[in-house]
């Protein structure tokens, strides 16, 4: 487990404010998000995101439904549409794409916690304690 590890599931769980984590992901080099934003959208896919979690997570991210992420995800296959997400160059759209990728892992990981790891489970990042 790395400190980014860390740090993208304290955002997902809401450990962590999304302004510091907007404010990290800011003072990384263009090819470090690209690569922060594929971490973020093969957690995802392993959270096991649906379609279904789109309206909530453009919500929870804060994002009009016309911005490109937000008419992305809503659009086709879910993996596919998180990789176009993720792929995203323009750095106002990376860090649109940053906030939606986090909401979508949110919802997703919160699901699987409830259905799979609620009798207690060996995934570290369910043991995240709050930041202070």
């Amino acid at each position: 487990m790395s400190e980014r590890d860390v740090l993208l599931n304290e955002l997902a769980q809401g450990l962590r404010p999304m302004s510091q984590g907007i404010e990290w992901f800011d003072g990384l080099g263009q090819e470090e998000q690209s690569e922060v934003l594929l971490f973020l959208r093969h957690h995802c896919v392993q959270a096991r995101a649906v379609a279904e979690d789109a309206p909530e997570s453009i919500r929870r991210a804060g994002l009009r439904p016309t911005h490109t992420p937000s008419v992305l995800i809503s659009r086709g296959r879910i993996d596919e549409q998180l990789g176009n997400i993720a792929c995203l160059a323009p750095l106002d759209e990376r860090r649109k794409a940053f906030r939606l990728l986090i909401a979508v892992l949110s919802i997703a990981d919160a699901r699987r916690r409830e259905r799979f790891c609620s009798d207690g489970c060996s995934h570290w990042w369910h043991r995240l304690p709050a930041v202070t």
